[in-house]
């Protein structure tokens, strides 16, 4: 089923430095490349096509690659205007990898590229918040029938994915990659914690220690920022509407607080719920001068950017990635990265060796719906627990570490109800 697809790209002239990050990565991505053998010798997509759509940076590439290693034609798309990296674009099309994408477009054109990647026709998908299983359930459901089903990325996507299975309008099986132990005990609180720290520290040049983190949900992300924000030195406050993530954030040592209350202590805010309007125009009436807004949810609708340029009477663009809204009554607030993910439009995304685990899930999950699709059903499916073991065995091999076996008596005293 090979065709010859035109890229839209920025820049072909940019693909020897997107070639130089992927190849970074690569070589501190011990798991992927396993996976990579297998699939170079296995051949598991031979004449399919794979469309992928997320935060298109090097890491995203190189799990382009390892896809593409298996058999399959692959088209790739950004999930975020301001996360796609113009270079490894540059890079993936001169390997021959079919892209979509460009750095920040406008909101017609990002769309437009998304309709594109789906428009050649793919077998399979992988998704990022769910925006191309949206697209074929809506706008494009004549391209429905070609699909086998996919794999999903994000806390976002999944919520909308089982609202679909629950109303009954999910048409193939997608594979929940983030509810995956290997996902979110460590790309969700390890690589947002850092990742995270790592945007706002380079895109602000402040010091965090000292200073006041509001860190709005506690969810693993939510732990991980938090984490990392104690490890800087700072002050944290936790908000949340779960009542046990709460009492589970006071006893990890932080303050809770409710919003309103949080909104009148904080100076870093870091918003990282998956829902909408988590700060709103009556909390920013609230904040201190100079307060810092960011988000590391999928969506750019946790901060409600709307009533805070209706609060404003200016907005101006003082650091790359930072606006500074001028309030009626003086104060200002600024917003790192235009209320977009973080981690990703104001950095580089998690470590290579958090996502090493996370693609290599994508990766196998892939495989797995391939083999198994038609017993499926319509529905969003857990990765398998041997899928998420051997991601973890993988891991603890490259890392030089050995772990127990349990002994066949071992094994049977705890499959015993009998007394012991």
């Amino acid at each position: 089923m090979t065709t010859t697809l035109q890229s839209i790209i920025r820049d072909a002239a940019l693909a020897p430095e997107g070639k130089l990050k992927i190849d970074w990565v690569q070589a501190h991505m011990p798991v992927l490349n396993r996976i990579r053998e297998e699939f170079e010798r296995d051949q598991p997509f031979k004449g399919l096509r794979v469309a992928i759509s997320l935060h298109l940076e090097a890491k995203t590439a190189y799990l382009a690659k390892v896809v593409k290693a298996g058999g399959a034609e692959v088209v790739i798309t950004g999930s975020n205007p301001l996360s796609t990296q113009d270079d490894v674009c540059a890079a993936l099309a001169e390997e021959g990898i079919t892209v979509f994408a460009k750095y920040n477009p406008d909101a017609a054109e990002y769309k437009d590229l998304l309709v594109k990647t789906l428009e050649t026709k793919p077998d399979l998908i992988i998704d990022d918040g769910g925006d191309l299983v949206t697209i074929l359930h809506s706008e494009r459901r004549d391209l429905l029938p070609q699909i086998r089903g996919g794999a999903e990325e994000t806390t976002t996507g999944i919520l909308r994915l089982k609202a679909m299975e629950k109303d009954g309008s999910l048409q193939f099986p997608m594979v929940a990659v983030n509810d995956a132990f290997c996902k979110y005990l460590f790309d969700n609180r390890y690589g947002t914690g850092q990742s995270v720290w790592d945007g706002i520290n380079r895109t602000t040049n402040l010091v965090v220690a000292g200073k006041t983190v509001v860190v709005n949900g506690y969810g693993w992300c939510g732990k991980g920022v938090a984490m990392r924000a104690k490890g800087l030195g700072a002050n944290v406050v936790v908000t949340e509407v779960d009542a046990i993530r709460a009492v589970e954030a006071y006893m990890d040592g932080f303050t809770v607080l409710s919003m309103a209350d949080a909104a009148k202590v904080g100076e870093f805010y870091v918003t990282v719920t998956g829902n909408k309007d988590v700060i709103r125009g009556e909390h920013i009436a609230n904040m201190k001068d100079g307060a810092i807004l960011s988000n590391a949810g999928h969506f750019d609708v946790e901060v409600n950017l709307v009533e805070l340029a209706e609060m404003s009477v200016s907005k101006r663009t003082v650091r790359r990635n930072i606006e500074e809204y001028l309030l009626k009554d003086g104060r200002k607030i600024y917003v790192i990265a235009e209320g977009r993910l973080v981690n990703l439009a104001a950095g580089d995304g998690h470590p290579a060796e958090i996502m090493d685990m996370t693609f290599a899930l994508q990766a196998m999950s892939l495989r797995y719906v391939n083999e198994n699709y038609k017993e499926m059903g319509k529905q969003v499916i857990k990765v398998p627990y041997h899928l998420d073991e051997q991601v973890a065995r993988t891991k603890l091999e490259s890392l030089g570490i050995s772990i127990d076996t349990l002994s066949a008596e071992q094994k049977a005293y705890l499959e015993s109800w009998a007394a012991h």
